[in-house]
């Protein structure tokens, strides 16, 4: 980031954040100030939620309603003195010393103002703080309906007089404002950031701040300066170790920490290292009215589930700052006691070993390697990579052994030290003398190759091959089948994959492995989507899903319900359910969300299910936000995730009309090496072209790509690519072979796309117009949005104007939801006469700056014909110059 860029962060860090989160607040403030009824609006809230900046937001509506507006602030030190926080607000000859008299006055004063200026708006910040004289004067002006009280209190604190004094009777309104949810956090951070934010640092932010409007803002300044949240050139996201930033923060925490006792910073100190813990636990580290004391307090939170109780700090913030003073000595203590804690009470629950070897290897830097092995598996299973991996590399290495090396595999794969996994793998493969062991390191050799190395399916049959050399029986080779099966589905065979799965019993799940079991049938459900068996490939999801129960702690392969639930979004996308696909994937990328400290693979794959529901529902700013964050999240992986993602930016920037970002996406995507590319990805280089004006080279991308995915078998791909090129002038081309393909397939997804290029092919209106409420029952807006245009198009020439007028209102509408996306059909509806596929491709290329010599050269065509094209491309759009030109073709994709 360069310094004008870090001037501009700093600028929008230090000025006045949004408001957000906060509607129904403010429309109960318009409602109360309207009524002649009402004296006083007050905000309770905790230390940070933005009480004051609400109040000040509500104090400027009052302005603008033509109100007389001021504001006091009451301090601790203004307490002290009589009136001190309003007397700046009255009235030189107000006599102090006789209250009745005082009232009068100002009485009098307020009458004689409003007169002129209107109704008196009085702002207080802190109301708890104020002076007794004061609130019984403001009392005294609420209930003679002289003066409107805004005011904000704080709830974390006693409940004072004056709070008593002012707040009570029918004619005060009273408002809870509590924390930010994730979504409001969201938006604060992008509109303060000035763009997209990745769900990884909306979910840190979220969690760290509590909601917290000052935490959060303290949190993001102390990121950025750190440079731990930075911009990719796409989306703002985190990486590295975060803390809590920024002294103002840190020194605020303290104050509020340093009102517990001896014995309560004890237990706080103790939750600071182990929370959370059952209440009779924490009871063994002080006594239970010391903790109610903290919970009165609001440092702790108490919570109640069925027979069990539990206590953590009050704020996630606490404990980093409890442990950031801690001295070492007294962290080890606290850690070795509340081990002995622990043994003394059996250590019975089942994360109780992780936690035991996590404390013991934090207080003394190594703790028993058995233990640790079995934390580790405990981990894993938790999602917790890193933790698991910490853990295993205190194992001192001639105690290693085949399960613990396995277990460091899986760790290594899922932090992204691939190669370093394979290494280890495939020692573990040659050195397994069980089969459960050979059988485990074949599937994470195979995992790792596919999704981070990036590798040939040469190597995956190598693999495999070895494995079968060592296994003997007759369930071990059905693993490695499965295994085989899932390796040619991501390479892309998907009819060898499906031919592998044929041979397999898979009905009963009882009768295999519930893992292999797993993955053979998400693997089946994959590749029926990909040849359009749409309806059988969700039967087989909604199976794994259904199935799904904790696996067993000797399988190093960790939870698999978010792989089962981006299986099922595929299933739901491919068969058109666009709305329930990217329901089911946000729902369980957002659960993971909140669980983890760094995006996982499983996150990543529901990301990009994520972009490409939103791409096929034609949201290029939304998938281009999601696309970018797989992205982020997998750099500097060379491996299936990134080079998807990448496409898939490509091609959402370029519908955007943002030509320069997806021109830097493309090139970062044509410097990777290894993984195997779809012809889907093709879709990035076309559309890029369609930016550019490009529109033949856009049709050629199409044509090649579409080829190869038919002699691949890749019939999804297929009928994406024949659709986008019917979208391109090519419908007659593409008509017969989206015919075929919903015939051979049972997709509502596959059979609209057919009838959407065949009446495109046939210029008929009202089979488009069908086709296109048929997208916008299956989700695909854009696409909706196309077919409607071109009816209007079909409708014009006809003479049918009033049909015309009608279907080009239909499309405006549908377009609205398409978030800026500019496509030919849509641009052609908008001219007063259609342009032709010629005209179009040069208006393209004009409005991107090349001049006529320029495009006459890329055409092929002379500089005359180039110039009558485009003085007839003017007379249709009712425009006279290049920049009018550029304005109508792509002034609403910026």
């Amino acid at each position: 980031m360069d310094d004008d860029q870090q001037n501009t962060l700093h600028m929008r860090l230090t000025g006045v954040w949004p408001l957000v989160g906060r509607v129904c607040e403010m429309d109960a403030f318009d409602q109360v100030l309207t009524d002649s009824r009402m004296t006083a609006f007050f905000v309770y809230g905790q230390l940070g939620v933005g009480k004051s900046r609400l109040a000040e937001e509500c104090l400027e509506r009052a302005a603008q309603s033509g109100c007389d507006t001021r504001r006091a602030v009451a301090t601790s030190a203004a307490a002290s003195v009589p009136l001190g926080a309003i007397a700046h607000l009255l009235p030189d000859d107000v006599p102090l010393n006789d209250p009745v008299a005082a009232f009068a006055a100002v009485a009098e004063f307020l009458r004689a103002r409003r007169s002129h200026v209107g109704r008196t708006v009085l702002l207080i910040d802190d109301v708890q703080l104020l002076d007794a004289t004061s609130a019984m004067l403001l009392r005294q002006l609420m209930d003679a309906n002289l003066l409107f009280l805004i005011g904000s209190v704080r709830s974390d604190e006693p409940y004072s007089d004056s709070v008593a004094c002012l707040t009570g009777g029918d004619a005060v309104h009273h408002v809870d404002l509590g924390e930010l949810s994730v979504s409001h956090v969201q938006d604060v951070l992008e509109r303060v950031l000035g763009g997209p934010v990745g769900s990884h640092a909306v979910g840190h932010f979220h969690t760290m701040s509590g909601g917290n409007v000052l935490f959060l803002r303290e949190l993001v300044t102390g990121a950025a300066r750190a440079g731990t949240l930075a911009h990719d050139g796409e989306l703002w996201e985190v990486s590295g170790p975060q803390s809590a930033s920024t002294r103002r923060l840190t020194d605020l925490i303290r104050a509020r920490l340093n009102s517990a006792c001896v014995k309560g910073r004890r237990i706080l100190d103790t939750l600071a290292l182990c929370e959370p813990l059952s209440l009779p636990l924490l009871a063994e580290t002080g006594d239970l009215a010391t903790t109610e004391r903290l919970e009165e307090a609001g440092l702790i939170t108490v919570l109640r589930d069925q027979r069990r109780t539990t206590v953590r700090l009050a704020h996630p913030l606490y404990g980093e700052v409890l442990r950031e003073d801690m001295p070492e000595s007294r962290r080890q203590q606290t850690l070795l006691h509340h081990i002995g804690v622990l043994e003394r009470c059996g250590a019975q629950r089942r994360e109780d070993a992780l936690h035991l070897a996590t404390y013991r290897l934090a207080a003394t830097g190594t703790a028993d390697a058995k233990l640790l092995v079995h934390a580790a598996a405990l981990a894993i299973h938790a999602g917790e990579y890193a933790r698991a991996r910490s853990l295993l590399q205190a194992v001192p290495e001639h105690m290693h052994t085949v399960r613990s090396r396995l277990l460091m595999g899986k760790s290594l794969f899922e932090t992204g030290d691939f190669e370093r996994a394979e290494h280890l793998l495939a020692r573990v493969q040659t050195e397994a003398e069980k089969e459960d062991d050979v059988l485990a390191a074949v599937l994470l050799r195979c995992q790792n190759l596919m999704w981070g190395v990036g590798t040939s399916p040469a190597q995956l049959t190598e693999v495999i091959e070895a494995g079968r050399r060592l296994v003997t029986t007759g369930e071990g080779h059905f693993s490695l089948v499965v295994y085989e099966a899932a390796c040619a589905c991501v390479v892309g065979d998907y009819a060898r994959s499906l031919d592998l799965c044929r041979g397999l019993q898979l009905d009963d799940p009882r009768t295999h492995d519930l893992r292999t079991w797993r993955i053979a049938v998400t693997t089946k459900s994959a590749a029926l989507s990909f040849v359009g068996h749409t309806r059988e490939a969700l039967e087989w999801a909604d199976r794994a899903v259904e199935a799904f129960a904790a696996p067993d702690e000797a399988c190093p392969l960790g939870p698999q319900d978010p792989l089962n639930q981006a299986i099922r979004a595929l299933a739901l996308t491919e068969g058109g359910r666009i709305d329930e696909a990217r329901a089911v994937a946000q729902r369980t990328h957002t659960a993971l969300a909140g669980q983890l400290t760094a995006a996982r693979f499983d996150q990543r794959l529901l990301s990009f299910h994520v972009a490409r529901a939103e791409w096929f529902a034609g949201h290029p700013r939304t998938s281009r936000r999601w696309y970018a964050q797989v992205a982020n999240a997998s750099r500097p992986y060379t491996a299936v995730p990134l080079s998807t993602a990448l496409a898939g930016l490509t091609a959402s920037a370029a519908l955007m009309g943002d030509v320069e970002a997806a021109e830097k996406a493309w090139a970062e995507y044509r410097q990777l090496g290894g993984a195997v590319p779809t012809p889907e990805e093709m879709l990035g280089r076309a559309w890029l072209c369609v930016a550019r004006g490009e529109i033949s080279q856009a049709r050629t991308v199409l044509m090649t790509a579409a080829q190869e995915a038919r002699e691949r078998g890749h019939v999804a791909f297929e009928a994406i690519l024949l659709t986008d090129l019917a979208r391109l002038g090519e419908a007659r081309r593409a008509a017969g072979r989206l015919r075929d393909i919903a015939a051979a397939t049972d997709s509502p997804f596959h059979r609209a796309r057919a009838d959407f290029a065949t009446a495109w092919a046939g210029e008929d209106a009202e089979r488009l117009m069908a086709a296109g409420e048929r997208m916008e029952v299956i989700g695909a807006d854009l696409l909706a949005a196309e077919a409607h245009a071109t009816a209007a198009i079909i409708l014009a020439r006809n003479g049918e104007r009033r049909p015309a007028r009608a279907a080009a209102l239909r499309a405006k509408n549908l377009s609205e939801r398409c978030e800026g996306a500019r496509t030919p059909a849509l641009v052609n509806v908008e001219a007063s006469a259609p342009l032709s596929s010629r005209e179009l491709e040069i208006g393209l290329l004009a409005a991107q700056g090349l001049m006529s010599r320029d495009i006459a050269a890329r055409l092929t065509i002379s500089v005359r014909t180039v110039e009558n094209h485009l003085h007839r491309i003017y007379s249709k759009l009712g425009v006279t110059t290049r920049q009018e030109l550029t304005r109508h073709l792509h002034g609403s994709a910026r």
